[in-house]
């Protein structure tokens, strides 16, 4: 029927696919380095918003790492207070490297006009269990019910009583475990600071976004240059968005010691470069 779900650019592209599954129709809206990967407010209300329903935001943000704040969530909530508009905060990585989770629900007035999802894939290290949350008003959840119970019948119980004893795990746990993210990322910031690509040393999450330099034009112009002559593969930034052409992504999923055996494989490329020159 014509119904519009705005969707971040850069962002994670299930939210685009979930929507045209569902037959509405994908509306995007920038991130920017220059609006420090916050959405404009005032110019997404000005292109006109008559059609729209959903508003997906992601924070901290993937790709980038970006950081929720108390005023954005205050300014999502106030803007689908206005525009009837249901804002779906994707938060799953929300405790790591993060110093202070924020939770768009903790917002005042935010019950009525939103959800919010968290996934014990990255929090917990449980990819592929399929074990996350959604939580908001009473009247949203019955409807995601209503979809949900015609999917499926219900998850193994073992997942659901390990899920219960991981959610259990003390501080030290969150703490150990983001040492170990915190050493990878150093890991790969050396890679990006061979490669001299700029980055934001304030991201979260598990991933690490950087800036390609100025000698080239695109992010795959790189990263096809390093799969082909150093055999390391580094995520292209354009796959999230238009938005990110001129960037690159780098995953800390993978161990310190692969990290610095990819950093190896590049400093070996970039000599033979400069010994051919």
């Amino acid at each position: 029927n014509g119904d519009e779900v705005l969707i971040p650019d850069p962002g994670y592209p299930t939210y685009a696919a979930a929507t045209k599954l569902a037959g509405g129709k994908v509306r995007y809206y920038d991130l920017t380095e220059e609006t420090g990967w916050m959405p404009d407010i005032e110019k997404i209300e000005a292109s006109g918003l008559d059609k729209v329903k959903i508003m997906w935001v992601n924070y901290p943000h993937m790709p980038t790492g970006k950081r929720a704040s108390r005023e954005l969530y205050e300014k999502l909530v106030a803007f689908a207070q206005r525009n009837r508009i249901l804002i779906c905060n994707d938060n799953p990585y929300s405790f790591i490297l993060n110093g202070e989770p924020l939770s768009i629900l903790e917002t005042e007035g935010a019950k009525d006009v939103a959800l919010e999802l968290n996934s014990l894939s990255k929090s917990h290290n449980m990819a592929g269990w399929r074990i996350g949350i959604v939580a908001g008003n009473r009247e949203y959840i019955s409807a995601i019910l209503r979809v949900k119970s015609n999917m499926d019948s219900g998850m193994f119980q073992p997942l659901q009583a390990a899920a219960a004893r991981a959610l259990n795990a003390p501080e030290s746990w969150y703490a150990a475990i983001n040492d170990i993210y915190s050493e990878r990322r150093k890991a790969a910031e050396e890679i990006l600071n061979v490669l001299d690509c700029s980055y934001d040393l304030s991201q979260s999450g598990m991933f690490l976004w950087g800036k390609i330099p100025s000698g080239y034009d695109f992010s795959e112009d790189l990263t096809e240059e390093l799969l082909l002559n150093a055999h390391v593969f580094i995520t292209p930034g354009y796959i999230f968005g238009n938005n990110g052409r001129n960037y690159i992504r780098i995953s800390l999923c993978s161990t310190v010691e692969m990290l610095r055996e990819a950093k190896k494989r590049i400093v070996s490329r970039l000599i033979l470069k400069e010994r051919s020159h």
